[in-house]
């Protein structure tokens, strides 16, 4: 997108995606988008994603658009400088099509956002307006975050790709967190290609792998898989994945992952929760006030429990031959209504263990709605994750719920 006629097509693009946005509130509303854009397409410097549009969850800082979060409170009380990842995309030639609808802070709170597949349903979050973005073609890629499960799980419901790296690997830095020990930044893209084009863009230390065998995959039996729907496990159907009884303690792991979520909250919102207490969503505040009753020394246990667990994902990984794990990315098909984004029980135990997952469409549901298969790699070994899974893309055909 370098020429008057390539800013001209984007223009006529924007007209399709304001009339179709009205329907979905993928996007945050803007002023004079239109000329924002233009004047982004002309400057943008030459590189891998020269005048690619892409969405920015509304936590995420950009330099000229203001940051809400979801939330009633003042902007200026949230501003700060733009985040590391949109100034790396930016500088790739990116530009930034919207800030993306959010639940309030990455949180609980549902806003407005609809399933492009059916808009009587959520497209999960909290990460709602970036897999809706993407669904609904408005640009090939857009950024969200994942604390439990808001990248992985919204990609499933919207029937996009969605990426979570190794918990690290792309810098948080401009980003109001929700709790560090957790907060991952991740893509949604229309396909693989876009996030293998650009993951080395975000990723820090990325290294380019060579030609892969096919990979050893195990799915992990037990009362983790059995918190999945029979559809949503449907989408296992037709591979080639041992089962290895694994997360027997699901039940700990989920209760410390939000405990330590919610005390590391707590504490991010110290600085606005006491003088306005009010612009806050019941749920958040519910959040926030549990997180006060957590002991740091409770806190600092959960945090070794993460590496506690992430050796224990490698050593059984070791001792079966894993390459990676696979499983349904969510527990069935998006839930009807917006009161809800959806379970992220699927998502959590890798979260946790800081651990990089890419889900992939894969499955129909009864009701025409998307199920994601989502792989699961050894930390840091992202960039086999991803040739891992388009081995997958290109040998596994599709299937029906």
């Amino acid at each position: 997108m370098t020429g008057r006629g390539e800013q001209a097509a984007v223009a006529m693009d924007l007209a399709r995606i304001e009339d179709e946005d009205a329907r979905l509130q993928a996007l945050v509303p803007e002023p004079d988008r239109a000329a924002r854009i233009a004047r982004e397409l002309a400057a943008a410097p030459a590189g891998p994603l020269r005048g690619v549009p892409v969405g920015v969850k509304d936590i995420m800082h950009v330099d000229g658009l203001a940051t809400g979060a979801g939330s009633h409170l003042p902007p200026a009380e949230l501003a700060g400088p733009e985040a590391t990842a949109v100034s790396l995309l930016r500088a790739a030639g990116a530009v930034v099509l919207a800030k993306t609808v959010t639940t309030e802070f990455a949180l609980f709170a549902p806003g407005p956002t609809r399933n492009p597949h059916n808009p009587a349903h959520s497209p999960g979050g909290s990460s709602s307006g970036s897999a809706a973005a993407v669904a609904a073609s408005f640009c090939p890629l857009a950024l969200g975050t994942q604390t439990c499960g808001s990248v992985i799980r919204p990609a499933a419901y919207c029937g996009v790709v969605g990426f979570k790296p190794s918990y690290g690997r792309i810098s948080t830095g401009g980003v109001l967190l929700v709790a560090e020990s957790f907060d991952t930044l991740g893509l949604f893209a229309a396909d693989l290609a876009w996030v293998e084009r650009a993951a080395p863009v975000l990723c820090s230390w990325w290294r380019p792998v060579g030609p892969l065998g096919p990979p050893v995959l195990a799915r992990p039996d037990g009362p983790y898989l059995d918190q999945a729907s029979a559809e949503g496990r449907a989408v296992l159907n037709g591979l080639d994945a041992a089962p290895v009884p694994f997360f027997a303690d699901i039940e700990r792991i989920n209760a410390a992952h939000h405990r330590l979520m919610r005390f590391e909250l707590a504490r991010h919102h110290a600085r606005w929760y006491p003088r306005l207490a009010e612009c806050y969503h019941p749920s958040t505040v519910t959040a926030i006030r549990d997180g006060l009753t957590v002991d740091p020394v409770e806190a600092a246990r959960i945090r070794r429990g993460r590496l506690e667990l992430r050796a224990r994902i490698h050593a059984a990984m070791d001792a079966a031959g894993i390459d990676l794990w696979v499983c349904p990315a969510a527990s069935g098909p998006a839930p009807a209504g917006l009161s809800s984004t959806g379970d992220p029980s699927l998502q959590l135990p890798w979260t946790h263990a800081g651990l990089p997952a890419v889900t992939l469409p894969r499955a129909t549901a009864a009701g025409g709605l998307p199920l994601g298969l989502q792989l699961v790699g050894r930390f840091m070994d992202d960039e086999r994750l991803l040739a891992w899974a388009a081995q997958l893309v290109r040998r596994t055909p599709a299937v029906r719920a």
